[in-house]
């Protein structure tokens, strides 16, 4: 058996120890991603200066040159394995908080479903069926009842349009025949209307001013009575 085997074998044999919570696992692996980051920057740094050393010496001291690369070999090797190390815990712990997060997720969906098998033991299907048909029966009652209330009720006036109309078109025509009587015509004048000016400009220059006035009034008079003559005969056919 391998030394890791006994390792790992020797580590689990207590059985007293409980295993640790999700959030201490992530904790340890995030620690340690902090810690081998920190060794990574290290090993950089010394890398780093083991090359310039090497540049350094150069053809002057090939021994020291050679140390120095040989120093920095070995740091590149162990900058390798920290690489692959952190990449592993990266991995880990990628995978443990998701199954943290199903764990979490299973649960409350479970405790949801206990609630909700809670909630409906109290329910009876025939009793929920029975009453939305209660609910739906009053629902048509009262829509019953308001279409009863906004129809037009008669109280026994129901009568012929056509005939109201008709007596209402009688007494229209009454009235207009009462005012027509009342209308006092004016009277038509028995005298020849006076000749144009124009006709008799004898008899026009002969007159004086005033009588000139006189005579074009009576004329023009004489013309409004005759129009209102004629509107007043169209208006009455």
């Amino acid at each position: 058996m391998s030394k890791l085997g006994k390792f790992f074998k020797g580590g689990g044999s207590s059985k007293s120890r409980a295993a640790p919570s999700p959030q201490e696992a992530l904790a340890r692996l995030r620690e340690t991603e902090e810690m081998l980051s920190k060794k990574q920057e290290y090993l950089e740094n010394r890398i780093q200066r083991e090359l310039t050393l090497a540049k350094k010496h150069g053809t002057q001291n090939k021994r020291a040159a050679l140390q120095a690369l040989k120093r920095k070999k070995r740091l590149e090797k162990q900058l390798t394995q920290i690489d692959g190390t952190l990449s592993t815990i990266e991995f880990q712990r990628e995978a443990l908080e998701n199954s943290h997060t199903n764990t979490e997720v299973l649960r409350n969906m479970g405790f949801a479903a206990k609630a909700m098998k809670a909630v409906h033991e109290n329910m009876d299907l025939n009793k929920i069926d029975d009453l939305m048909q209660e609910i739906t029966e009053q629902q048509d009652i009262a829509q019953e009842i308001s279409e009863a209330f906004s129809q037009r009720v008669g109280f026994g006036d129901d009568f012929d349009e056509d005939e109201l109309m008709a007596e209402l078109e009688e007494l229209e025509q009454e009235e207009l025949n009462k005012k027509m009587t009342n209308i006092r015509l004016p009277n038509v004048p028995s005298s020849s209307l006076p000749a144009q000016p124009d006709r008799m400009p004898g008899r026009m220059a002969g007159m004086s001013p005033a009588a000139h006035r006189s005579r074009a009034a009576s004329s023009r008079r004489a013309e409004e009575e005759d129009d209102d003559i004629k509107q007043l005969a169209a208006w009455a056919t």
